[in-house]
């Protein structure tokens, strides 16, 4: 009983500290945008021509941008605290929530399918490339994932919208609706990490292998197929659930590249055109719900690997 109450108690102190060190990562993060974006050179009202000195004032005004620096800083945090994301100076009458509602759950679509392919294929394609070391299946996998590195997201896109859209006509070759929009974009987004999961999977299992523990499995007559994929694969999956992290916020998120070749209405073109025109609240909107994102599946992921091995509660 003794031993289940301590257990419990430094699963909760290690996830406590997870979400606390979450929270001031987010805090930095915000306030280092906010504050990068108002000491940039230029102003986000004049970026096209002059205007007035008076309507300036009056625009400032408007958007909570009068006052020091500081002063803004602190108005900024306190709508952020009241879930207020702010106004686009950019799109007119829009809210940053506004744009945000609209365009991540696209971005969010195409990355997590992207998401599913990238960790299905790699952890698939790793471990069959690790159960057949130096063998042909093992370099012809690993060839697989050197040609999906060395091909980028704006040559693969291209690419496939010849072969599978104007060629064979399987897929359209642009836009957003239904699925048949969906498949082409996320696999091109997909691909290219898929492969870096593929070796990140065979690499970490090739070493697995080697412990002590699957020897003695072997040796007591333990099918290979059981020592594998169910001893080995287990500790051998944790690199890859460290990396899946970072993976499932980035393309979650979205890829501005994929998102401007298949014309599909994301967050992509919103964040670059706000970054262009010093669109203060839609970068910080954009950058805040990435950081979150990115926060919110390392906590997941430290918490699935923590339960896989309970040595790493107490890091």
């Amino acid at each position: 009983m003794s031993s289940g109450g301590g257990s419990s108690v430094s699963f909760a102190g290690f996830l406590a500290r997870r979400l606390l060190s979450g929270a001031l990562v987010l805090f930095v993060v915000v306030s280092l945008t906010f504050l990068a974006m108002r000491f940039a050179p230029g102003n986000p009202f004049t970026t096209e021509r002059a205007i007035p000195e008076a309507v300036l004032h009056q625009l400032q005004a408007r958007y909570n941008l009068a006052g020091t620096r500081g002063e803004q800083y602190f108005n900024y945090l306190g709508s952020l605290a009241h879930g207020d994301l702010g106004p686009s100076i950019r799109y007119k009458n829009r809210t940053v929530g506004e744009i945000l509602a609209q365009s991540l759950p696209v971005s969010m679509a195409i990355g997590a399918c992207a998401f599913v392919i990238a960790m299905t294929a790699g952890i698939a394609l790793g471990s069959f490339a690790a159960v057949r070391h130096n063998q042909a299946g093992d370099r012809g996998a690993m060839l697989l994932s050197l040609l999906g590195i060395s091909l980028p997201s704006f040559v693969l896109a291209p690419l496939a919208i010849l072969l599978f859209g104007v060629g064979l006509r399987w897929f359209p070759v642009a836009g957003w609706g239904g699925p048949r929009e969906l498949i082409l974009p996320s696999v091109c987004l997909a691909l290219p990490f898929a492969a870096s999961v593929a070796r990140l999977m065979r690499t970490s299992l090739l070493d697995v292998l080697q412990q002590d523990y699957v020897r003695t499995a072997r040796a007591k007559g333990v099918a290979e197929g059981r020592v594998v994929y169910v001893h080995a694969l287990k500790v051998a999956i944790l690199p890859v659930l460290a990396y899946a992290g970072p993976l499932a916020a980035n393309l979650m998120t979205g890829s501005l590249v994929v998102e401007q070749i298949f014309a599909i209405p994301g967050i992509g073109p919103f964040f670059v055109n706000s970054v262009l025109n010093l669109d203060i609240f839609l970068v910080g909107g954009v950058v805040l719900v990435y950081s979150f994102l990115l926060v919110l599946f390392n906590i997941v992921v430290d918490v699935l690997c923590a339960m896989l091995d309970k040595r790493i509660r107490n890091t």
